[in-house]
């Protein structure tokens, strides 16, 4: 233990900023875990409905750096992009038959 009294401030402000930090980590940990499961499960709607808070709290935790955070946030939106194309319905993935597009008029000019 320290004698001076400023290194035992210290010491019980460190203890205070690693027990908040500790917190904020397991719950970006668990936000992605659980977001992780939806996708792994399969379930879009769920999945969708997780994303934004998920992006929220790892952006506002502020133990990542800005492009990791980027990073994360961009193979998070692609896991739900991808398993939306996968389970998107044959009838979707085919496209119908489209329309030839019209012919534009163009006017004559009076000379």
């Amino acid at each position: 233990m320290a004698n001076i009294k400023s290194q035992k401030k210290r010491i019980l402000i460190t203890k205070e900023e690693n027990a908040r930090n500790t917190a904020l980590r397991t719950r970006c940990k668990n936000a992605v875990k659980k977001y992780e499961a939806a996708i792994a499960e399969g379930d879009v709607a769920k999945a969708k409905g997780l994303l934004p808070d998920t992006v929220s709290i790892i952006t506002k935790a502020g133990i990542y750096k800005d492009n990791t955070v980027s990073r994360k946030v961009a193979r998070f939106s692609k896991m739900l992009y991808e398993l939306e194309k996968a389970s998107a319905p044959a009838a979707e993935a085919a496209p119908a038959e489209e329309e030839a597009p019209k012919k534009r008029r163009t006017s004559k000019k009076a000379e």
